[in-house]
């Protein structure tokens, strides 16, 4: 039946009409666009679309590839949650063997879990304790090869020394000069003396080296050094020695004696050189001396000099130049010349020198005070201003730049006007303290020009009672560091030097709590720092300086010298002439380290010591004989077994790790054989088990088969039948790793053997036209043993509880049926 559009037309228009009677829903007019975003609308509001949607293009998506997703689904659903590691929910059911089954499950999981916690949190801790303490080392090493923590360094031309020439024919050989062997010439005396009970005066054995040398500042410090003998420390706490008021007041007359006899040498030879000028004459003293001195250098330009003279030489240039040379009693005797001009000044002078302390009493030392406010600090006369500061303490600011033109002068002035007095807060009182921050942390290196006279910024330190910051300067400069060095030293030895709690503290530190200035000097690293510069070269020189370190702990506890020697060690590889080594009759030679050691216990101690940085380092090799040496037979036995096992079944040659271990293997088990041991049974079996299948692997690439099959027979470690094959799967149980890492390449060679050996027969059989029947020689009943022994290995292979390598099977496998 066709229709026309018209008909169409008609039939809708009925529709519109019919729709337009009816009153049930009202009339929407929406165009097509409108519609279809309702309809939108009303499908995103109805429940279970999306996810339906999301099923269908899953569908559609995993249809393709043949993917039954339905099932997938029932399959997850399915999935027993229970067997995952996620805590049980507890069983709601009066079920009493499944609620004791579940939580003893929640139990075991809870228990793995906290292991599992326990074993990361303490393997973390382990590596980075590990960490820490291999950085800590290596912090060492990096901070002992500076020198001044990133200060520059200086360098000077050499000076002429004066040695003999038997010590300058040892320069060939060794990485020091002249001067540095003869320095340790005299510390490995004073060690032999301290080992043997015995006392010895190092700083006398210094001096008479310096005593050779064409440098005599470094003499006169020296000297001062050996004045200071008197002032040793004997109670362990330099810092509280030296803080006290009768420490002060013997260093500062030490200090002072030191700067007036130097003066008083120069004034001598100033004289001496100017003779004609000076006219010296025939009479003793200081007095004439001096006079004969001013003749030469006291300067015309001087004027305004008071109170008279003494045969045409002013009286107060005198008295000063007395008093600087040392001899007050020489001043007393200008002040008998001219008495009517002194007045009460030759009383107060008096006083002054009968004091022990030079220093006048409260009364008298004010009455000088008053008169040098009223009219001597207004006098034109210098002289006479410095000698009122002096007796008096007058004046403290006053740096009398006139008289006091170097810089000994002036240090003679300071430390002559030092108040031993600690509790007083006047101004007019200046502490050592005071003194010593001023010339270090008010001047500095900058004021004394420190680069460009290195010794002297040194010696105003030093003479000034600083004598870590001191010496921790003249470190830093490149020719006169060893002479640092043995300064310090000899401080050290006589318990006057401060040093820091730290080795690993910077050169110089302040620590707080301790008296002023509370200067501390790293003394291990310092002599840590030298003894880098020889220790390749002389290590039996750098072990003499390490020996000065004893008794110094690390961070961690252990002895500083002992890991001084541990490094040294290994640095060197000296092992045999510094650790001793072993004779065949197992007694032990010594080395240089046992000289340090009366205890013999002491000695195993520090060569195990050796032995576990050693091992640390990854050097086996030396680590086993280092713990062979110090007989640790145990732990030796140990490493060697895991270096053995690794090597066992490779080929050996000339000089390989192979033959090393072989041959070291070999000659410890001759000496435990025959001196005995205390290695465990375990470990000493395991180690010879090892040596047996090394012995095995030998013939086998040796290709001495037979002789090789013997030997694995005799060993035992394989079956070699179907009846034996129980019983070495239970003795494989009782093997350490060691055995049982070589197992593999024990039944891949004893395999091939087996299957050599049929080759062998094949190859020389009859001919297949031949009958079997003509089979001479029993070759056929021969393959047949050789087939059931394969058969046993690879029985065996399947039964033992071990993981081998994934072609070790397939191997074994194909020869086997290659023989069937």
């Amino acid at each position: 039946m066709s229709s026309t559009f018209g008909d169409l037309l008609q039939q809708a228009e009925q529709l519109t009409a019919d729709m337009d009677t009816g009153g049930e829903l009202p009339r929407i007019d929406l165009n097509l666009h409108q519609l279809a975003e309702a309809g939108t609308r009303l499908w995103s509001r109805t429940s279970g679309t999306v996810s339906d949607s999301a099923d269908v293009k899953a569908s559609i998506l995993l249809g393709s590839k043949g993917f039954d997703v339905p099932k997938l689904s029932e399959k997850l659903e399915q999935l027993d949650t229970t067997k995952t590691f996620e805590p049980l929910e507890p069983v709601r059911e009066t079920d009493i063997q499944g609620f004791l089954r579940n939580e003893r499950e929640n139990a075991i999981l809870s228990a793995i879990e906290e292991a599992r916690k326990n074993t990361f949190s303490q393997s973390e801790r382990h590596q980075w304790n590990c960490m820490e303490s291999e950085w800590e080392k290596e912090k060492e090493k990096i901070l002992n090869s500076l020198l001044g923590a990133g200060q520059e360094t200086l360098g000077f031309p050499s000076e002429p020394e004066v040695f003999s020439t038997s010590s300058l024919s040892m320069q060939g050989r060794s990485a020091l000069d002249a001067m540095e062997l003869a320095y340790a010439r005299q510390v490995y005396i004073h060690n032999e003396s301290v080992l043997q009970g015995r006392q010895h005066d190092i700083v006398l054995g210094f001096l008479e080296i310096a005593d050779k040398m064409d440098n005599k500042n470094v003499v006169d410090v020296w000297e001062f050094i050996e004045n200071l003998k008197e002032l040793q420390n004997n109670t362990g706490h330099p810092q509280k020695l030296r803080s006290s008021p009768d420490f002060q007041i013997k260093f500062l007359e030490k200090a002072r004696n030191f700067f007036e006899k130097r003066y008083k040498t120069y004034v001598q030879e100033t004289v001496y050189d100017n003779l004609q000028q000076s006219r010296l004459g025939g009479i003793p003293g200081t007095l004439n001396l001096i006079r004969s001195f001013l003749k030469v250098k006291l300067p015309q330009t001087f004027q305004g000099l008071e109170d008279g003279d003494v045969d045409g030489t002013p009286v107060w240039p005198l008295i000063y130049f007395c008093m600087r040379c040392g001899d007050p009693q020489a001043a007393m005797q200008v002040m008998d010349y001219v008495p009517q001009y002194l007045g009460e000044f030759k009383e107060f002078f008096k006083e002054y020198i009968h004091n022990k302390e030079r220093r006048l009493s409260p009364s008298t030392e004010s009455k000088v005070r008053l008169q040098y406010r009223r009219s001597i600090r207004t006098s034109h006369d210098p002289f006479k201003r410095a000698v009122y500061c002096l007796i008096g303490h007058c004046d403290l600011a006053d740096n009398h730049q006139e008289i006091a033109t170097k810089t000994d002068d002036y240090l003679w002035l300071k430390l002559s006007l030092v108040s031993v007095n600690q509790d007083t807060s006047s101004q007019d009182e200046m502490t050592l303290s005071q003194l010593q921050s001023l010339l270090l942390e008010q001047f500095g290196e900058a004021h004394f020009g420190a680069y460009q006279q290195p010794f002297l910024y040194f010696q105003v330190l030093f003479l000034t009672g600083q004598f870590e910051a001191a010496i921790e300067f003249l470190s830093r400069v490149e020719f006169f560091r060893s002479h640092a060095v043995h300064y310090a030293i000899s401080l050290y030895e006589m318990g006057l030097l401060a040093t820091s709690e730290s080795i690993q503290a910077q050169p110089l530190t302040i620590e707080a709590g301790d008296p002023p200035p509370g200067r501390r000097l790293n003394f291990a690293r310092l002599i840590m720092t030298y003894t880098r510069k020889f220790e390749m070269t002389d290590s039996r020189e750098a072990l003499q300086y390490f020996y000065l370190l004893r008794g110094i702990k690390r961070p961690h506890g252990e002895d500083l010298f002992k890991s001084c020697i541990s490094e040294l060690v290994l640095e060197t590889r000296e092992f045999e002439m510094l650790l001793g080594s072993l004779q065949p009759d197992g007694s032990r030679k010594p080395g240089c380290i046992d000289k340090f050691q009366k205890n013999k216990n002491d000695t195993q101690r520090i060569i195990e010591i050796v032995a576990k940085d050693t091992e640390e380092k990854g050097l086996f090799e030396e680590s086993i004989k280092l713990y062979d040496l110090a007989k640790n037979n145990e732990k030796a036995i140990e490493i060697l077994n895991k270096l053995l096992s690794q090597v066992v079944s490779t080929s050996g040659g000339n000089q390989s790790p192979r033959d090393r271990l072989q041959n070291l293997a070999v000659t410890i088990a001759d000496r435990y054989r025959l001196l005995g041991h205390n290695a465990s049974q375990s470990r000493i079996s395991t180690f010879f088990l090892l040596l047996d299948l090394m012995q095995f692997f030998d013939l086998y690439h040796a290709n001495q088969l037979d002789t090789a099959l013997d030997v694995m027979q005799k060993l035992k470690l394989v079956p070699f039948s179907s009846e034996t094959v129980e019983e070495r799967v239970a003795a494989f149980r009782q093997y350490n790793d060691e055995i049982r890492r070589c197992l593999p390449d024990v039944l891949l060679a004893s395999m091939n053997i087996l299957f050599a050996k049929y080759k062998t027969t094949k190859s020389t059989g009859q001919s297949p036209l031949i009958d079997r029947r003509r089979d001479d020689g029993g070759q056929e009943r021969f393959r047949e043993i050789l087939r059931r022994q394969a058969r046993a290995l690879i029985t065996f292979a399947g039964l033992i509880p071990y993981r081998m390598p994934g072609d070790t099977n397939a191997r074994l496998v194909q020869m086997e049926v290659l023989m069937n």
